[in-house]
């Protein structure tokens, strides 16, 4: 008699859901920075991507926020990280912090990385598919 075997969806896709999530919460600290590229006293925010994920790999997904000023996360509950303020290289007369410049290559290699993740995720996914057929 053949044993039939379970599947853990968090063993298959191991740490690369969790840097999924973390690519999306990192988008939008992002996104917002650029948004407010203008705004006066405006500081400029982001994830320690590396720490964060680090962090959730240890803890399992879910982080916990510390201040109620952290940024949430449309998803799960429990599934917030601790944004940081980035200094400004150059100062500017109205207190903004963000460098578009800046935010845009952060913006670009976060979005990179995102890309990354989902393409090893479906490649995960299309090999679990393979072996539930057989094939």
């Amino acid at each position: 008699m053949e044993s039939i075997q379970t599947v853990n969806i968090d063993k298959a896709f191991g740490i690369h859901a969790k840097a999924l999530e973390l690519g999306a919460q990192r988008a939008q600290v992002l996104a917002a920075n650029l948004a407010n590229a203008d705004t006066p006293n405006y500081k400029a925010k982001d994830i320690d991507f590396k720490t964060a994920l680090t962090n959730a790999s240890q803890q399992g997904i879910s982080m916990k926020t510390t201040n109620s000023m952290h940024i949430s996360s449309n998803s799960s509950p429990g599934t917030q990280v601790d944004t940081y303020y980035r200094n400004s290289q150059q100062p500017t007369l109205d207190g903004n912090t963000v460098d578009s410049q800046i935010e845009q290559a952060q913006f670009m290699e976060n979005a990179i990385r995102y890309q990354t993740t989902i393409t090893f995720l479906s490649g995960s996914v299309k090999g679990l598919l393979s072996a539930i057929r057989g094939e």
